[in-house]
């Protein structure tokens, strides 16, 4: 019975080390292909600022990663799932940096939560200029792509910032406007940089990728709008 017991457990004890040898692989298997996926997105994000939706191609978007075209396809089947997920990338970067930074259990005033929101809008921006590029194309024409990032993604971002907005309004720290205008003319003033910078470079020779200019400029928009708000680093 002895030597019967431990051939018993010598195959279940191999078994289970087996498993725990294989966890780790498939967790780095998992994270390889989550960062594969990031990889992929932003790629796609670039592809689709410069050349629109129509002009961009999934064989070109692999060749700026220097991947093979199918690996993309294996990822996202079509190019429009592949501009609706590289959208939601996006997006989900700028609440994952709200979510750090001024997260919705925060006892924050809301003139203070809507600096930071914005802020990390900003530094967004700045880091992938690529972003509103992107989301400018959609605009150019009518079509499924801008209605439905603006069902799937905005909608919930502006449930989030148009009560801020009304409740600093309410307190008289900011103009009494429709909030969506003034939502707008803060994504217009967070986009600046990297709207303008290769116009700025030429008539001025500041580049807008330089961290003195970064910190100017959102100095210049932080004293304009959020002169009351309380005051974090960037």
């Amino acid at each position: 019975m002895g030597k019967s017991a431990k051939r018993v457990r010598e195959p279940a004890r191999k078994l289970a080390s087996d498993t725990q040898a294989r966890r780790p692989r498939k967790r780095a298997e998992q994270q390889r292909a989550l960062e594969t996926r990031a990889l992929i997105l932003d790629a796609a994000i670039a592809e689709f600022a410069a050349r629109g939706f129509e002009g961009a191609s999934i064989r070109a978007i692999a060749d700026r990663l220097g991947l093979q075209h199918p690996l993309i396809t294996y990822h996202y089947r079509s190019k429009d799932i592949l501009w609706r997920a590289a959208a939601e990338h996006a997006f989900a970067q700028i609440r994952g940096g709200w979510d750090v930074s001024a997260p919705e259990t925060a006892d924050l005033p809301p003139l203070a939560r809507l600096r930071e929101e914005y802020a990390i809008l900003y530094r967004y921006t700045v880091a992938f200029p690529e972003f509103h590029r992107f989301m400018r194309q959609e605009s150019f024409t009518d079509n499924p792509r801008l209605k439905w990032v603006a069902d799937t993604v905005l909608t919930p971002l502006l449930a989030r910032l148009i009560p801020q907005i009304v409740a600093a309004q309410e307190q008289g720290l900011l103009p009494l406007v429709d909030p969506i205008l003034f939502h707008y003319m803060m994504v217009s003033l967070t986009a600046t940089l990297s709207g303008f910078g290769p116009e700025m470079h030429v008539t001025s020779g500041r580049r807008a990728q330089d961290r003195d200019t970064i910190d100017a400029y959102w100095r210049l928009v932080d004293e304009t709008v959020f002169a009351r708000a309380v005051r974090n680093p960037l």
